[in-house]
């Protein structure tokens, strides 16, 4: 039974991690897409590459998920079996609004509303959760949003002499680096996400992991990422790309290039960061460059309030859907 329980829940965590890249892994190639430089499919395939790679480059990430967050005696696989249920409800609401909310935002507050659900308010590590969770997911959309206005100042007086066909040529070049150093610092933050949580149940159902369990388990959830990233997510690029700013191939550089800085830099320090919030705030700087006309307010706002409203939802979701079932099923 205990065998079953297990491969349901790694199943289920796959089946968030196609999720994941159906809907928010999409934000890897919306720059590259909004300006035209590569085709949809184009960028898929660049981004599949660069999460593959990104996979690979440590564990920091999926350290913090499996073992700095919740107590390990309480995730068992049907707490985690609940808990992605629970976020796949407020991802489908989000989803068909079309506002890229953030899956790390998601996957822990259901996580952690689950947890507490289970053994208690003590079943989170909070001071964990406010430095490596909370607190480097406020900063990401300001210092991508700060980073860019610096690469586009570079930028502006590096091609102010050239001619406008000639820069345009050149940063859609350039582009295509950044959208796969983009790709990359992706897969080393979110696709560890999903292996963090694998972590957390081999945790807790005492089984040791070899090298090459470790390796195929990137593998999959590699795979799960590519998939999703493949089949879905088209209104999320539209949102992101072409809603919420217009864009040339030098701001789309800019973009991606402080987007990745800032996601690379998390995952160096095991900060499961959003990445949709730091491609939020590196688009929003680029555009801002020129003026702040050029951002569309509304479609803005629609996102920020779905960021304000993810966390607790999210924990809310977990917390009740745990109960429920404890209570249909009469124990768990």
């Amino acid at each position: 039974m205990i065998e079953l329980v297990l491969l349901a829940a790694i199943g289920m965590v796959l089946l968030w991690t196609f999720w994941s890249g159906f809907s928010d892994a999409s934000n890897a190639i919306t720059t590259v897409v909004a300006t035209r430089v590569l085709t949809p499919m184009q960028a898929v395939a660049l981004a599949a590459a660069g999460n593959l790679v990104g996979l690979f480059l440590g564990e920091a990430v999926a350290t913090t998920i499996g073992k700095g967050l919740i107590d390990a005696k309480a995730v068992s696989g049907t707490l985690v079996i609940i808990a992605l249920l629970a976020g796949m409800v407020w991802e489908y609401i989000t989803y068909k609004r079309g506002i890229p909310i953030s899956e790390t935002q998601v996957l822990l507050g259901t996580l952690a509303g689950a947890a507490i659900a289970a053994q208690g308010i003590d079943a989170v590590n909070y001071a964990n959760a406010l430095f490596k969770v909370i607190i480097p997911m406020a900063l990401a959309p300001l210092i991508a949003f700060i980073a860019v206005l610096a690469f586009t100042a570079i930028a502006l007086r590096a091609i102010k002499k050239l001619p406008l066909a000639t820069a345009n040529n050149f940063f859609k070049r350039l582009q295509i680096l950044s959208s796969l150093f983009f790709s990359i610092t992706h897969g080393a933050n979110d696709g560890q996400k999903s292996i963090g949580v694998i972590m957390a149940l081999t945790i807790f159902y005492g089984i040791e992991s070899n090298g090459e369990t470790a390796t195929l388990l990137k593998i999959i959830t590699f795979a799960a990422l590519s998939l999703g990233t493949l089949f879905g997510g088209w209104r999320i690029v539209k949102t992101m790309g072409f809603k919420l700013a217009k864009m040339k191939p030098w701001q789309g550089f800019c973009a991606e290039t402080s987007a990745a800085l800032v996601v690379g830099g998390a995952s160096a320090f095991g900060f499961p960061l959003s990445t949709s919030q730091a491609v939020s705030g590196s688009i929003m700087g680029a555009s801002a460059a020129k003026g702040t006309h050029a951002i569309r307010a509304t479609v803005a706002r629609e996102i920020l309030i779905g960021w304000l409203l993810t966390i607790p939802a999210s924990v809310l979701l977990g917390f009740t859907f745990y109960k429920i079932t404890a209570i249909v099923l009469g124990t768990i």
